[in-house]
């Protein structure tokens, strides 16, 4: 009798969050980095099959971006974003640098990687330096289509800390850090789905790369 074996493909979450892009996804063995122990600790619990990654994404992407067959990455927002900067010329945050370590790992993706990638972020203040697409307030590059529909992402000014956003329920845990923030900063299950489904199980009509 013939023994039907499910191949899994092998996914990379970069800058992983709780996850909340990756909750919906299916079928796949998923690596997850984290730098904040605490955060990657909260992912662990919410998704203890994956393999989570103490540590600096960034260069993580670099030692092993061959190994994968998708890779998702999402660079820290706060330096490029619109609520930032306006924040920043009100005299609320001191000015900084928006960390062109984002456009580094797009460049870096585009030339190098033969997998499907994305790299997610916020809808900057500035005008681009590689166009991206613009799906839900999101900014999206990739080497594959991405169709510009609108995804419920919920935008949140305050979030409980029993919140069961998501699905997602911070009410147990202990931490200094804001639980509003931390659900504010996911990417929503439905759009990282999307953005999934597009990378593999819708057909392309055109190449990016």
């Amino acid at each position: 009798m013939d023994i039907q074996q499910t191949i899994f493909m092998k996914v990379l979450n970069l800058y992983a969050g709780i996850g909340g892009n990756r909750k919906l996804w299916k079928e796949c063995e998923v690596t997850a980095v984290e730098y904040d122990p605490e955060i990657a600790k909260i992912y662990q619990d919410f998704f203890p099959d994956d393999k989570v990654v103490v540590g600096d994404a960034h260069q993580y992407l670099l030692d092993h971006y061959e190994e994968f067959d998708f890779i998702w990455s999402s660079p820290p927002c706060p330096s490029h974003s619109r609520v930032r900067f306006m924040a920043s010329k009100n005299g609320d945050y001191p000015p900084i640098y928006p960390d062109l370590k984002l456009y580094e790992e797009v460049i870096f993706l585009q030339h190098f990687a033969k997998c499907k990638w994305v790299v997610e972020n916020v809808r900057g203040y500035y005008y681009t330096l590689i166009e991206p697409t613009e799906v839900s307030r999101h900014w999206f590059w990739s080497n594959f289509i991405i169709p510009k529909e609108k995804i419920n992402q919920r935008c949140h000014n305050t979030v409980s800390t029993s919140t069961k956003l998501y699905g997602f329920d911070l009410s147990k845990y202990k931490t200094e850090k804001r639980k509003d923030q931390i659900i504010r900063n996911m990417v929503s299950p439905k759009l990282g789905l999307h953005i999934f489904n597009m990378a593999f199980k819708e057909p392309q009509t055109t190449l990016t790369t």
